[in-house]
């Protein structure tokens, strides 16, 4: 038996087979549970690399600035499983201005639209899953150290600190539903959301050199497993807490 077995979960941000949540997501199912995927924009996409899953899980369109299907997500999910036990938020988005170098010139409109959905959307997402949640659970977000100000990273990192404290909060929130709520800080993992981000090479190019254990930007799979560890119950009693899987580069100066 694997350590998600019997275990019911809602994967966001599955969007190539190189991202961390699709890694989560195959490690779940091979850990014994059930999956259920949300995708917004490209879902036929999403839909196609859902095949490449051991079983081809639903795929839910989600698209979290929007209400009606915030406040739908948990009819539609309850289609397909009779709860959840856990919720993987792995979404992030910020307009090209808010990346890059441009810091000080990024219009509030592209911030706006940054923080609503790297950051206030962690909260909606839980708020929505909570009424599958009558049993407890596990709410894990993916991460990018936010303790201090990275090059290009501009207001995604902003957005990621803000993440950070809104883990906090809604493990203060939701630790009477019996819900933990935790980070995984991983670090830079070749994807497409990291494609997008000028300059993205400084962090390819430095990162491995600065990792006492090393760092693989190509492999998911640390990350991944950390996220299967929080969503298992073999950390019963941890919440509001940020899991480094960075090779140890958030510990060592320079």
């Amino acid at each position: 038996m694997g350590i998600l077995e019997g275990k019911r979960l809602l994967i966001t941000g599955v969007l190539t087979d190189a991202s961390i949540a699709f890694s989560v997501a195959k490690l779940a199912q091979e850990q014994g549970a059930k999956v259920v995927l949300t995708g917004f924009g490209r879902l036929s996409l999403v839909e196609r690399i859902a095949k490449r899953l051991p079983e081809p899980p639903p795929v839910l369109e989600l698209d979290v600035t929007s209400t009606e299907h915030l406040e739908s997500l948990a009819d539609r999910v309850g289609e397909h499983v009779d709860g959840l036990d856990g919720v993987v938020h792995a979404i992030g988005f910020a307009p090209q201005s808010a990346l890059g170098g441009n810091f000080l010139n990024t219009s509030w409109e592209d911030v706006a639209t940054a923080i609503q959905v790297s950051t206030y959307s962690f909260k909606s997402l839980a708020v929505a899953a909570l009424p599958l949640m009558k049993g407890g659970g596990a709410v894990v977000g993916l991460d990018f150290d936010a303790t201090r100000a990275w090059p290009v990273y501009d207001w995604m990192g902003v957005a990621k600190a803000g993440l950070e404290s809104c883990s906090r909060y809604l493990a203060r929130d939701l630790g009477k539903h019996g819900i933990r709520v935790n980070l995984v800080a991983a670090g830079p993992i070749r994807t497409m959301a990291a494609k997008s981000i000028p300059g993205f090479t400084e962090f390819e190019e430095s990162w491995p050199a600065k990792a006492p254990i090393g760092w693989d930007i190509n492999d998911p799979t640390p990350a991944a497993k950390a996220c299967v560890a929080l969503l298992s119950d073999w950390f019963p009693a941890t919440t509001g807490e940020i899991v480094h899987v960075d090779g140890g580069v958030h510990a060592i100066g320079g």
